[in-house]
């Protein structure tokens, strides 16, 4: 969950941004829905079996900045592109329903796994597993790079918001429309540090269990039922069921899913350091392969 937890404005019913209807709602208002319906070969469709949940087809990847980019790819390929990125603990499979809607309206639809999660993988094994915000935003920066992909209309929710948010303030040049599903998520440090009131606390347990090891080694010997129990409690009127959740769960299965969980948490609350051309570039407000 992304919001931050030493904000004054929480909201805590989970905003969902799984909905087909909700994200139609957002394109048409943003304008990315038109009558183009053009279709071209080179994108991966999205398959459907009677009675089983939509799934992408083969998933693609693409070396990109510190690491190998597993992703989805719906629409023709020469269509103007829309960027979508998940959260934690979630996965790809948020989009499975508004990808085709997209695709069908002439878009190009990517929609990659954000960097600890599904077929994401580090290029080498000395790269510091960095989950601090900034991290996240300049790997997407990279993708885009690697696909060449110049400008896209961008849109997340969850740690998937706050990736778009940045990209947007260091990269305007690169985003041609923002969708910020979870509001506004560039996190402050400092903010952190102020606390609120217990019941606020509450909602954020599991950050301050994270904080300590008993949480790292908790989470990594039962991530599954640790982020089927953040859907339920998130969530509560969403009544996934085995196959939904399934659809996703090998996600967390990456190798490199804990260490990156932990480290954005931790960072958060200033307990670890981050890399120091993140930090600049959040700082000066300019992309770090600039300073």
């Amino acid at each position: 969950m992304s919001e931050e937890p030493f904000s004054n404005d929480i909201n805590h019913p989970r905003r969902r941004f799984l909905g087909m209807a909700a994200m139609t709602l957002v394109a048409t208002e943003l304008g990315l829905m038109s009558p183009v319906n053009a279709q071209s070969a080179g994108a991966s469709p999205i398959t459907t079996t009677a009675g089983a949940r939509a799934t992408f087809g083969a998933l693609k990847q693409v070396n990109a900045g510190v690491l190998d980019i597993g992703y989805a790819e719906a629409g023709p390929i020469d269509g103007p592109v829309v960027l979508l990125l998940h959260g934690w603990p979630y996965d790809i499979h948020s989009y499975v329903d508004v990808a085709p809607i997209l695709a069908r309206e002439g878009y190009r639809v990517v929609v990659p796994y954000l960097r600890g999660y599904g077929t994401t993988r580090f290029l080498s094994s000395e790269t510091p597993r960095n989950g601090q915000q900034a991290a996240l935003a300049a790997d997407m920066i990279a993708f885009m790079d690697a696909l060449g992909i110049e400008k896209a209309v961008v849109g997340g929710y969850d740690w998937g918001a706050r990736t778009v948010n940045i990209m947007a303030a260091l990269w305007p040049e690169r985003c041609k429309a923002m969708v910020s599903v979870s509001g506004y998520l560039i996190g402050s440090q400092e903010a952190n540090k102020k606390p609120l009131p217990p019941k606020a606390e509450l909602s954020w347990w599991y950050q301050f269990y994270f904080a300590t090891e008993r949480g790292r080694l908790g989470y990594a010997a039962n991530t599954r039922d640790f982020v089927k129990l953040i859907w339920q409690t998130a969530s509560p009127t969403w009544r996934f069921d085995d196959e939904t959740f399934n659809r996703s769960a090998d996600a967390f299965d990456n190798p490199d899913h804990v260490d990156i969980t932990i480290h954005n948490y931790r960072w958060r609350l200033g307990l670890v350091e981050g890399e120091p051309q993140y930090d600049r570039a959040m700082r000066s407000g300019s992309p770090w392969h600039r300073l």
